[in-house]
């Protein structure tokens, strides 16, 4: 079942075209990775399906009563406001004290409730914001950039969870990259977005993509490395052998 779909999606800043011509479509259960290069459009995507930002041309469409888990790029928040972690867990939806315990404890944030939002480390911030889309209980989650200034451990610790979380409740992930060369080996499927998609499929096929190479260079830095989450049996998340499919230049 698609839960989001976008024919031939176009939109422009100005003179300026950000996205040209995009087919994209996330079915219920899969996981999407979308990288790209700083200007190519990854944030800009996410903000028209998600019904923020309308396209010139072409057509978004959303399953009918889609419940969305978003964590976005960056969410200011400012200091000087009293706010603890729970007040912020319940706007704009109220929730009990043991569903936002639990939930804390579900992304690994435990014991945080009565702290200030702003004096948790970036760490706990990406986990709290991340808590707050999971207590809608969605249908998709939507990540842009959600691991953007972690360090490499933090960085694996998230993807981890989000491997779990979608394993244990069922539902989509749409994420993001800011590293255009590091990817979940859980990704379903990597879209390379340069303007419009250069090239998808899952990520070993898409690593060895020339357009994949053409976007962003060869030798190491154009490598992709796979964060690989251990469960308790093996699971191969790669499908080298499936296709990958090519949307040119």
């Amino acid at each position: 079942m698609s839960l989001i779909s976008a024919k031939g999606v176009s939109l422009t800043y100005g003179a300026q075209h950000v996205l040209r011509d995009v087919d994209f479509e996330i079915r219920a259960g899969e996981i999407v990775t979308v990288i790209g290069p700083n200007g190519s459009g990854k944030s800009t995507l996410m903000r028209a399906l998600l019904g923020v930002k309308a396209p010139q041309s072409g057509e978004i469409t959303r399953k009918p009563g889609l419940r969305i888990g978003y964590v976005p790029q960056r969410l200011a928040i400012e200091t000087a406001m009293p706010l603890t972690v729970a007040r912020f867990l319940s706007l704009p939806v109220k929730h009990t004290a043991n569903a936002i315990k639990t939930m804390l404890e579900r992304v690994g944030a435990q014991g945080v409730e009565t702290r200030q939002l702003a004096s948790v480390s970036g760490g706990q911030f990406q986990r709290v914001v991340l808590a707050r889309a999971l207590l809608g209980n969605p249908e998709i989650l939507i990540l842009d950039e959600p691991t953007q200034g972690l360090d490499q451990p933090g960085i694996a610790g998230f993807y981890g969870l989000i491997e779990d979380i979608r394993r244990d409740i069922g539902c989509a992930v749409l994420m993001v990259s800011h590293d255009l060369h590091v990817v979940m080996s859980a990704s379903d499927r990597v879209i390379c977005l340069n303007g419009h998609i250069c090239c998808e499929g899952t990520p070993t096929v898409v690593s060895a993509a020339p357009e994949y190479h053409a976007l962003f260079g060869h030798g190491t830095r154009g490598t992709m490395a796979l964060y690989q989450h251990e469960h308790g049996e093996q699971c191969d998340h790669n499908h080298a052998h499936e296709g990958i499919e090519n949307h040119g230049q």
